[in-house]
C-alpha cells in the first residue's frame, strides 16, 4: 500500500511556495522597465535591480539551510515571509535606484528565507518511498508561477502601473501568513536544540552541504542556460516578429510540466536517476535548438514542450538527489545548496550571456546554450551517472 502524500500540510506548502515564487516574479520581470522609465536607470542597472534579488536570495538561503534544525521550518516560514511581505511596501517609498537596488537586496532575503523553508519542509513530509514523485508535484508550485507570474506582471503593469504589482503582492503574501498558521508539521521535521546549535563553530559545512555539491553545479550550469530564455526571448521573439507566439510560451511550457509530471516522477523512483535525468539535458538540448531556429510560432511552441520536458523535470529530480545523497539530517543544508546555487545560475547568466550575446547573436547564442546542455549532461555523466547502479 502507497504511503500517503496528498495530505493538508503538503497542499497548503504547495500553495505557499507558488505564493513566494509569484510575488518573486510579479514585480521582477517588469522592473528594469520601470526603473528605466521611472528613473532614467541604464540597461545595465536595469538587469542588476533584477539579479540582485537573487543575490539576496542566495544569502539567505545559505543561513536558513545552516538554522533550519535550530528554528524549525515554521518558525522560518514566519520569519520569511514576514520580512517579505513588509518589504514589500517599500517599493512605495523609495525614489531612487539606489535605495531601489537596495530594497532588491534586502527584499530577496525574504523570499530566500521562505522558499527555502517550504522546500526543506516539502522534502521532510514526503513519503521516502514516493519523494520523486512527491517533489515532482511540490515542484509544480514553482511551473505554474513561472507561467502565471510573468503574464500576469505584463499585463497588471501594461494596464494599471507598477502599484498594482505590489498590492496583488502584499495581498498575497498575507495570505500566506495565514497559511502557514495551518500548517501541521510533524515534531521530526521541527528543530533541535539551540543550545547545541549555538555552540558550532563557523564551518563551510554549515552552509554548504558537500555531498550535495555535485547535482547543485549542474544545477548552476543548468540556471544559466535556461537564463538565455528567461533574459532574452522577449527581444529575440520580437526581432523574428513571433511576439505573440512567445507570449503562450511559458503557458505550453507550465502544461507540459503538469502533464508529464505524474509519469517522470514515479519513472524517477522506479528506475532511478539516469533513467530520467539523461533525458532531460537532451529534451532541454532540442528546446533550446528549435528556439534558435524558430521561423514560426508553432516551432516555438514546440520548443517549449521541449524545455518543459527537460528543464522543467531538472529541478525537481535534481533537489531528490541533493536530499538522498546528504542524508536526512542534512535536508536544510542540502536543500538550500541546491536551489541556491541554481538561483545563482538563474541569477548570473543574464551578465555572463550578455557578455558574448553582441558576438554571437540571437539565434547563435540559443545554439550555443544548446551545446552547453549536451557538455553539462557529460559533466553530469562525469560527477554523478557513472557512479549510479543501472536500474531495471
Amino acid at each position: 500500500m502507497k504511503e500517503k502524500l496528498w495530505t493538508m500540510t503538503f497542499v497548503i506548502n504547495m500553495l505557499l511556495n507558488f505564493i513566494f515564487y509569484l510575488v518573486f516574479y510579479l514585480p521582477t520581470v517588469v522592473i528594469g522597465s520601470m526603473a528605466m522609465t521611472e528613473y532614467h536607470a541604464s540597461a545595465s542597472i536595469a538587469g542588476i535591480l533584477s539579479g540582485i534579488f537573487i543575490v539576496g536570495g542566495f544569502i539567505a538561503r545559505l543561513w536558513t539551510g545552516n538554522n533550519m534544525k535550530r528554528f524549525g521550518a515554521k518558525k522560518l516560514l514566519y520569519i520569511g515571509t514576514i520580512i517579505y511581505f513588509v518589504l514589500t511596501f517599500g517599493y512605495f517609498a523609495v525614489h531612487s535606484v539606489g535605495l531601489l537596488l537596495l530594497l532588491r537586496l534586502i527584499h530577496g532575503v525574504g523570499f530566500g528565507i521562505a522558499a527555502t523553508a517550504s522546500g526543506t519542509l516539502a522534502g521532510a513530509i514526503v513519503p521516502a518511498s514516493r519523494r520523486g514523485e512527491g517533489i515532482g508535484y511540490y515542484a509544480l508550485s514553482v511551473t505554474l508561477s513561472s507561467a502565471v507570474g510573468p503574464f500576469l506582471s505584463m499585463f497588471l503593469y501594461a494596464s494599471s502601473g507598477f502599484n498594482i504589482l505590489i498590492i496583488l503582492s502584499a495581498i498575497l503574501l498575507f495570505a500566506a501568513l495565514i497559511g502557514i498558521f495551518l500548517l501541521h508539521i510533524p515534531k521530526t521535521t521541527t528543530h533541535t536544540s539551540v543550545s547545541t546549535d549555538k555552540k558550532k563553530k563557523f564551518a563551510w559545512s554549515n552552509y554548504f552541504e558537500k555531498k550535495a555539491l555535485t547535482i547543485s553545479l549542474i544545477a548552476f550550469l543548468i540556471g544559466i542556460a535556461y537564463s538565455s530564455i528567461l533574459s532574452f526571448m522577449d527581444a529575440y521573439a520580437s526581432s523574428i516578429h513571433l511576439a505573440q507566439a512567445a507570449s503562450f510560451f511559458f503557458l505550453v511550457y507550465a502544461v507540459t510540466v503538469l502533464i508529464s509530471r505524474p509519469l517522470t516522477g514515479r519513472i524517477f523512483d522506479t528506475h532511478g536517476d539516469n533513467f530520467v535525468m539523461y533525458p532531460t539535458y537532451l529534451f532541454f538540448a532540442i528546446g533550446l535548438f528549435l528556439i534558435g531556429l524558430a521561423h514560426s510560432g508553432w516551432m516555438l511552441l514546440v520548443a517549449a514542450i521541449f524545455i518543459g520536458l527537460g528543464y522543467g523535470s531538472f529541478s525537481p529530480f535534481g533537489q531528490a538527489i541533493a536530499i538522498r545523497t546528504s542524508g536526512f539530517e542534512r535536508l536544510g543544508v542540502a536543500t538550500s545548496t541546491f536551489f541556491g546555487l541554481m538561483d545563482m545560475g538563474v541569477g548570473f547568466g543574464p551578465f555572463i550571456l550578455g557578455l558574448i550575446m553582441p558576438l554571437l547573436g540571437y539565434r547563435n547564442l540559443y545554439f550555443a546554450s544548446a551545446i552547453f546542455s549536451i557538455i553539462i549532461a557529460f559533466i553530469y555523466y562525469l560527477l554523478h551517472g557513472r557512479h549510479i547502479k543501472k536500474s531495471i
